[in-house]
């Protein structure tokens, strides 16, 4: 985007909270948020990659996921606590734009994670016997590198369209982060082609994990009632039990997000989706897969005995 003197290179982020009150609260709230985000999937990287037993897809692709919300988590919240209680909630369009495609990037990835793990425990419980054929870790890596690379493109297609547009009249976003919504509603440029790319793209990712995330526990579902054995019933709940609550509370705040009719949403509600999916779930992920994985707490316990 070409720019003058005419036009906008720095936005201001409304943030979360307009009561002075409640900006040291927030913030130390959020801080906590933060902290345990990155102590939690920091510590499950580490432990999958110390451990050889954890070194199979079904943990590769659990790794990736803490990746992805570490990486995620860390675009959002430090900016989110700087507009809490700096006086100056200026960002720039550079930090602005950096931060948008960090953004999508980390979305379209963990959605395509949760697809994959799911395929994962479709392979792993319809076909146990072939499962070791079906889901290799050379097949696992190469999932992994397209997923990121589908990241990047999704990314930068929103981030070309974004700059298309040009910002004249409103710098203010009404908005804790560069989300692509909030901008397009300050652009002067016709933002409905950046609609109709959002419709097309997003709308696919999101109709192909979906699908992907229902056919396979569809199948799992039918085999698990199948089985005679209580014991078997209740391990193949429990390995799926974790992932399903994960992609319940992730596509649940993202489809509340962009399903629902604008008449029907005030901002504020929008914000409160955006910190569910960009703040919390980044943080309650590894304490889903880690309280009831049973090898990943025998793992953590050999290393905590270990240092002891």
């Amino acid at each position: 985007m070409e720019l003058n003197d005419t036009l906008l290179t720095e936005f201001i982020l409304t943030g979360l909270s307009h009561h002075p009150p409640w900006k040291i609260p927030l913030f130390l709230m959020f801080l906590m948020i933060y902290l345990i985000t990155l102590v939690g999937n920091v510590g499950l990287i580490i432990l999958i990659w110390n451990d050889p037993r954890l070194r199979i897809p079904m943990y590769l692709f659990l790794g990736c996921l803490a990746v992805v919300d570490t990486l995620l988590s860390s675009t959002v919240t430090p900016k989110l606590l700087l507009t809490l209680i700096a006086k100056s909630k200026v960002i720039s369009l550079s930090e602005c734009m950096i931060q948008f495609f960090s953004f999508v990037m980390c979305a379209t990835m963990e959605c395509f994670l949760l697809a994959a793990m799911a395929y994962d425990r479709y392979a792993a419980i319809c076909k146990p016997l072939l499962y070791p054929v079906i889901m290799t870790n050379r097949l696992c890596v190469c999932l992994l590198i397209l997923i990121f690379v589908i990241g990047i493109l999704h990314a930068s297609i929103h981030e070309g369209m974004l700059f298309r547009l040009t910002f004249c009249n409103s710098n203010t976003i009404h908005h804790f982060y560069c989300d692509i919504m909030p901008l397009l509603k300050i652009s002067c440029t016709d933002p409905s082609l950046n609609y109709l790319i959002i419709f097309i793209f997003s709308g696919s990712i999101q109709v192909f994990t979906i699908s992907t995330i229902l056919g396979s526990y569809t199948f799992v579902l039918f085999t698990i009632l199948k089985k005679k054995s209580s014991r078997g019933i209740k391990k193949a709940f429990s390995t799926c039990g974790a992932h399903l609550l994960s992609v319940s509370l992730y596509y649940g705040s993202l489809l509340f997000m962009y399903l629902l009719p604008a008449s029907q949403k005030v901002q504020d509600e929008d914000m409160m989706d955006s910190v569910f999916y960009t703040v919390i779930i980044p943080m309650m992920n590894p304490i889903i897969y880690s309280l009831r994985n049973k090898q990943i707490k025998d793992s953590l316990e050999k290393i905590l005995k270990r240092n002891v």
